[in-house]
């Protein structure tokens, strides 16, 4: 198979923790030719989707007493090519966010690879319908009590209701801007004010859950099905458990309750072409819905001596066997 992978500079990956990393790894492993572009380097000439390409060739990182050790340099890109999308058996959309126009303007692009011949993960369709905050608001019995908006009072008379909330923006990743907020903070106004862009902007505002002192769960679906799970714990001096504010993993299984939120969302996924997606729970509740480049394959694996870049590698194989004419 020839694969593609849409990245930052990958040389501003880090090999022992980027899940785009692992996944190409997993595929050179198994014998597959691994390509890799960036979203400024789409095009569409002549009605199909194109990129400017470079084959890769990787040095796998190794495990040694509990940690990842990669290679200097860990890949080797060959001369650059200008190729049609559509030659490529599968390609991974994995620019991080923030899913601003010019992430926008790529998915727009990818929708002119021909999917009956090309396999794409994430649906670029879906990506831009699964803001990762607001897409779990239609899991209802799966989420803890939420609102969106940007109207002061509303937030403040939710605030009040529950004591001890959480705002997010919705547009940031790995934490970014998350805040405390409670009932009777002297700061309220100007938390809100900053948030809302005076307004301007909606936010989502969470009851507190104090589970989160026990940790955020990550858990990985694969074609909806949850494959690997980790615990993210705060680094004690900071609320949020992501890994980007510092917080620790620790490994973890997966509870009945969990599999129940699993069983709850699979199907809307698979209609939504969400193939790899990574959802975050605290305290058997739903808090978001990851689907522009979900980690923690590297965490999990060195964890719980797992392989599921391969368990993702392997399963777009069996889908394009499925998908080829007989």
């Amino acid at each position: 198979m020839k694969l593609a992978f849409i990245i930052d500079p990958i040389h501003q990956l880090d090999p022992c923790h980027d899940t785009s990393v692992a996944l190409m790894e997993a595929a050179q492993i198994l014998g597959h030719e691994v390509w890799v572009t960036q979203a400024n380097m789409l095009s569409v000439v002549e009605g199909k989707a194109w990129a400017v390409l470079h084959r890769v060739e990787l040095v796998p990182v190794e495990l040694i007493e509990g940690r990842w050790l990669a290679a200097n340099p860990w890949c080797k890109l060959s001369t650059r090519s200008l190729s049609s999308l559509d030659t490529m058996d599968a390609v991974f959309m994995r620019t991080d966010p923030p899913v601003n126009d010019s992430y926008l303007y790529a998915t727009y692009i990818l929708d002119y690879i021909d999917q009956n011949k090309t396999l794409l993960i994430n649906s670029p369709s879906g990506i831009r319908g699964a803001n990762e905050k607001m897409y779990a608001l239609q899991f209802t019995k799966a989420i803890p009590e939420t609102i969106v908006s940007a109207d002061k009072q509303l937030i403040q008379q939710f605030v009040e209701a529950k004591g001890a909330t959480v705002l997010k923006p919705l547009g940031n990743k790995a934490g970014e801007g998350i805040l405390f907020l409670q009932s009777g903070d002297r700061n309220f106004n100007s938390i809100v004010e900053l948030s809302t862009l005076q307004g301007r902007v909606p936010v989502m505002v969470q009851t507190y859950l104090p589970e989160a002192k026990e940790g955020d769960k990550r858990i990985i679906l694969l074609n909806g099905e949850p494959i690997g799970s980790l615990n993210r714990l705060s680094s004690g001096t900071d609320f949020r458990n992501n890994m980007a504010a510092g917080g620790t993993v620790a490994s973890t299984q997966i509870t009945s309750r969990e599999h129940e939120i699993c069983a709850q969302i699979n199907e809307r996924l698979r209609q939504d072409g969400l193939i790899f997606v990574g959802i975050d729970v605290i305290g058997g509740y739903l808090t978001e819905v990851n689907v522009t480049s979900p980690t923690g394959i590297r965490e999990i694996d060195r964890l719980d001596s797992t392989h599921l870049g391969h368990q993702v590698i392997q399963w777009v194989e069996q889908t394009l066997q499925t998908k080829k004419p007989k």
